[in-house]
Parts: C-alpha cells; structure tokens; sequence
C-alpha cells in the first residue's frame, strides 16, 4: 500500500513539475514581449514566415545560379562565334592579299607582254620535275595557241626581266621548258658593261650558273654583281636581256679564260608565270599602238 502511494505522489508532483515550467516560461516570455497573453497564432505566423523567408532566399540562390550557368553558357556561345568570325576576317584578309598580289604579277606579267616587240605567249607554270642534273618546267600553253618548239622563254619578277630557258618539246596543250640552270642548256651571253662575250651554262637544280670564255685580261674590270645579258648571237634569244649577276671570278692556271659563276635574275622556286616568245612575228599590239619594231 505504502508502493503505490509513494508511486502515486510521485506522478503528481511530475506532473506539477512540467506545468510550473510551462508557467515560468510563459512568464518570461510575456515578460520579453510586454504582455502577458501569449499569442500562438502570431508565433505560428512567425515561424511560417521565417520557413517562407529562408525557402524563397534558398529558391532565389537556385535561380540566380541557373542564370549565372545560362549567362556563362551565352557568353561561351558568343566567344565561340566571335573567335569563329574572326579567323574568317584573317583567313579573307590573307585571301585578299593573295589576290592583291597575284593581280599586280599578272598586271606586271601583262604590260610586259605588251611592250615586248616580238609576238608572245602569256602562260602559268603547272608543274615541274628534276632527276638532280636535269629539270623541266610544264606550261598550260601548248601548239594549239601557237607554241613551238627552241622558242625562247623568258619572265619578269619584282620588275626585273630574266631568261627563264627554252621550249624542247610541244604538246596540244602543254609545253616543257628547259631552264638554264640545266647542265645540256647554253646561252650565247655578254658581261654588260665590258660587252665581253662568253657562253654561259647550267650545272643542275640549285647550283650557279657558269660563264666561260671570258679572257684574264679584262679582270680588272669586272666586279662583283655585273649583269650577264643575253648576246642576241644564234638568235637563240633576244639582245640584251638578263641572265644572271656574276657572284665569283676565279683566275685558273691551267686556263687562258675565267672561270665566273652568275646567280641567275630569276627566283625559280617562286616563278609562277612565264613568257614565250615567237621572235618571227611582230607584236600586234605594239604595232597597233604605232610603236616600231626595228
């Protein structure tokens, strides 16, 4: 009897232990606010509100973060079509000035065909071959536009005029050129300020030319850089026109000549045009323009 009283009181004096701390906290929180009636539909509201609060700042974090990825994703877009536009722009500024110049050498080409006083042949290079000494050189011009064969071929680069070689052989539409560099190919030639004649021939791909038959006599007034010219003997080419600057001069015991060597006029790993020319018949537009020939 005495256990259950005991368990009895025991219960009651808990259960007015938690409403004397619901008293005292109510109390305190009266006392915080100013009054004494507690409002729990107001607190309620309080704490929905601040739920509210943290979700929408929590929902604008999120949003602002979707755009911030969009905007990035934008602005790779335009950087990849603004990189895009601008390799367009270098690639048409090259092209434009590939174009630019490729019109200047063709003008250049033009009005040099035109003034020459022999009738000639405007034509492009096509392709090239070498087997170390000897080297051919094909056009897109050929017997269908009034190519022949032993024809002269010359060029103009940068302004100046050179002997590019000669027609060896002739097909309908193409042509092949011997350059002078080739070692079966000789040019009856002058030194240009002495007028001292010689013969000047190739030594094979990317080697100097070589003129021979100019007497140790005249040493003295030959300097480095003198103009080799074309003699117009044999009427292999036409007088007067550049062939190579004499780049050495070697005095030889056992030889009576000099042994010079020329680098030729003409760049040939950049010669894209050339010009041949039929020495037997007058330029018509030349004629036309009332210049003479003779």
């Amino acid at each position: 009897m005495k256990d259950r009283k005991k368990s009895s009181f025991k219960f009651r004096f808990s259960e007015f232990l938690l409403l004397l701390l619901l008293l005292i906290s109510t109390v305190m929180m009266s006392l915080s606010t100013g009054s004494f009636v507690i409002n729990f539909k107001e607190i309620g509201f309080g704490v929905l509100s601040g739920i509210g609060r943290g979700v929408s700042a929590v929902t604008m974090a999120v949003k602002n973060t979707v755009n911030s990825v969009k905007e990035l994703s934008a602005l790779h877009e335009q950087y990849d079509i603004l990189t895009e536009k601008l390799e367009d722009y270098e690639y048409m500024q090259r092209t434009n000035s590939d174009i630019r110049k490729e019109n200047a050498r063709l003008k250049e080409l033009l009005g040099f065909s035109e003034n020459l006083s022999r009738k000639n042949y405007p034509a492009a290079i096509i392709s090239r071959g070498s087997d170390n000494l000897n080297y051919s050189i094909v056009i897109d011009k050929g017997s269908k536009n009034g190519i022949k064969k032993n024809m002269p071929v010359l060029a103009i680069q940068n302004g100046n005029v050179g002997v590019v070689g000669k027609v060896v052989s002739v097909g309908y539409l193409t042509s092949s050129i011997m350059p002078i560099f080739d070692i079966k190919c000789t040019v009856s030639s002058r030194i240009q300020n002495t007028r001292d004649i010689g013969l000047v021939s190739g030594n094979g791909t990317d080697n100097p030319l070589s003129m021979r038959y100019i007497k140790k006599r005249v040493i003295d007034e030959l300097n480095y850089g003198d103009v080799v010219v074309t003699s117009g003997e044999n009427e292999n080419y036409m007088k007067d026109i550049p062939i190579g600057t004499i780049t050495k001069i070697r005095l030889l015991d056992y030889d009576s000549s000099l042994d010079i060597e020329l680098t030729p006029v003409i760049d040939f790993s950049r010669l894209e045009n050339v010009i041949v020319v039929n020495q037997n018949e007058s330029n018509d537009i030349v004629l036309f323009n009332g210049e003479t020939n003779d």
